[in-house]
């Protein structure tokens, strides 16, 4: 439910439509200009955010479990395709509030309650500052330890060897 937008109000709300979230602004000349009109963000922009975010974290060695990151090395082989930064993340975005997933790889050796600890850290961090929504939750699933010894993946494999 969101609060009705008027020359009158003193800060902007958010509205949510089936494309992503929307901050209002206010209308009127007697606003300053950097608070006239809307912003609507996708919920793909803050998956990305989330993304990044999360591999900003040195032992975390990949997001995703092991469907999504086999789907992620076909993809990769696809002229133009890029790789996904939203693979093993996803999140739901309410009116002024949002909640993270993430399926991630852990390096061996690493303490995964400061692996997590940080991870929820940066997430919260880069998206409350970006956003300006506050996070509200970023679940954490270990899904694979990647160890030193362990072959790289499939794609990673065949450009050595190319």
């Amino acid at each position: 439910m969101s609060e009705s937008t008027d020359r009158g109000a003193k800060t902007p709300t958010r509205s949510r439509d089936g494309k992503g979230t929307t901050l209002q602004g206010r209308k009127g000349s007697d606003v300053p200009p950097g608070m006239r009109g809307d912003v609507t963000i996708a919920d793909r922009v803050v998956a990305k955010i989330a993304g990044m975010a999360a591999r900003e974290i040195p032992e975390i060695h990949n997001l995703g479990g092991g469907m999504a990151r086999a789907f992620g090395a076909m993809r990769e082989r696809v002229p133009g395709s890029g790789g996904d930064i939203t693979q093993g993340v996803s999140v739901e975005v309410g009116e002024r509030q949002t909640a993270v997933d993430l399926d991630v790889v852990v390096e061996y050796g690493a303490s995964i309650a400061d692996i997590t600890r940080d991870a929820r850290a940066n997430v919260v961090n880069a998206v409350e500052r970006m956003t300006g929504l506050e996070v509200v939750e970023v679940n954490i699933s270990v899904d694979d330890v990647h160890l030193p010894d362990e072959e790289e993946e499939p794609e990673q494999r065949e450009r050595r060897v190319a």
